[in-house]
């Protein structure tokens, strides 16, 4: 039988002890039959509801009928059972709801993965090679994007009217007019300026990798870009020679493409090495070939050999820039080499045109997690 409040006509302690004691245990049976959340918002609504719950039963049929002398302390007694019947019906209630969520979990299903990002191509092509030489003994070093003409150029022997410093070639900050020339600043045109800095702070010998972004006045096309990537190397020591820049690129460049590739040296120019050379690598697509099955090999041009870099002794005249730091020309020497990222990691991935490294199309980057 469903319990309700009865009115009291005796309001002596004793008589209040027992219809509270009889309240609560009709409300802990009442909570034990609870299944659902259906069954506690019915609770609710029978023991606390405004208008005609048990609580509202309990003010009117207890504290209002209560005699004047003893009204104040069944008010007391009234509230303390208020506070404790809510609290157990919002108990239970948060009980419904935890084990409704509790039945809905089913811990078999796979998680929800959260979308994580991976590295762009061009910079994990970066790192790889950054990598190889830095196992090498080579350690990376960092300079400024926006250069100044002197190391950009002048510490690095680019005569002054050299086409370079043309703004055909170079991106210059505007306002510049009012500096002395080898102040002006610029884009930097190459990773180079850095290795003049460091050797300017630290004393040979020295063995450095300078990667970053560098720009040049070019319109961008399938094959060139304003904003691209190199590597480049600096290794300086006393009796280093032409055999050791061959050595050193060779294994790198089996490390990066496989050992079965072989490196080709033929004669350039640059103006802070000398002498100077252009590095091929046998090429690592079509096994030097020149044919990819029955079709021609495009990226080697069916030559069977693929331009990579550029190196050389470092000229003497590079050093006298920074003799004051014992880089003196009479008795150290060094080599220098320095690589396109962008271009590597085209042949790399067998990408086509190097604005889809640039264009942020999620779709395209995608496919090199």
């Amino acid at each position: 039988m469903a319990y309700i409040v009865s009115k009291l006509k005796d309001f002596s302690p004793a008589v209040i002890d027992r219809a509270i004691t009889e309240l609560f245990a009709a409300l802990a049976g009442e909570r034990a039959a609870v299944r659902d959340q259906a069954d506690a918002k019915a609770l609710r609504d029978r023991w606390v509801g405004r208008n005609d719950g048990i609580l509202a039963q309990v003010n009117e049929r207890w504290l209002r009928t209560a005699p004047k002398e003893t009204k104040r302390e069944i008010g007391r007694r009234v509230n303390q059972l208020k506070a404790e019947v809510e609290q157990q019906v919002e108990a239970t209630l948060k009980q419904t709801r935890a084990a409704k969520v509790d039945a809905a979990l089913d811990i078999s299903l796979p998680g929800i993965r959260r979308a994580i990002g991976a590295e762009h191509p061009i910079v994990r092509t970066m790192n790889e090679i950054v990598a190889v030489f830095n196992r090498l003994g080579y350690s990376s070093a960092q300079g400024p994007v926006i250069e100044t003409d002197y190391y950009n150029f002048e510490a690095l022997n680019f005569p002054p009217n050299h086409p370079a410093r043309d703004t055909q070639d170079t991106l210059f900050l505007s306002h510049q007019q009012s500096k002395a020339p080898r102040e002006r600043l610029l884009l930097r045109t190459h990773t180079s300026p850095v290795q003049v800095r460091t050797m300017e702070k630290l004393k040979p010998p020295l063995r450095i990798l300078a990667a970053g972004k560098v720009h040049r006045n070019d319109a961008p096309d399938a094959s060139h870009s304003p904003m691209f990537h190199q590597v480049e190397g600096l290794a300086v020591d006393r009796n280093i020679t032409f055999g050791d820049l061959k050595g050193t690129l060779d294994h790198a460049m089996k490390e990066l493409f496989g050992s079965e590739v072989k490196t080709s040296f033929r004669p350039s120019f640059f103006p802070f090495t000398e002498p100077s050379a252009e590095m091929f690598v046998s090429c690592f697509l079509c096994g030097g070939s020149g044919k990819r099955a029955a079709d021609p090999c495009r990226p080697c041009k069916q030559s069977g050999w693929i331009e990579i870099l550029g190196c050389g002794m470092v000229d003497p005249n590079v050093f006298e820039f920074v003799k004051h730091n014992g880089y003196d020309p009479e008795t150290i020497s060094g080599f220098a080499f320095g690589m396109g990222v962008d271009r590597i990691a085209l042949l790399k991935y067998g990408v086509d045109d190097l604005q889809l490294f640039f264009q942020g199309d999620v779709r395209f980057l995608e496919q090199f997690r």
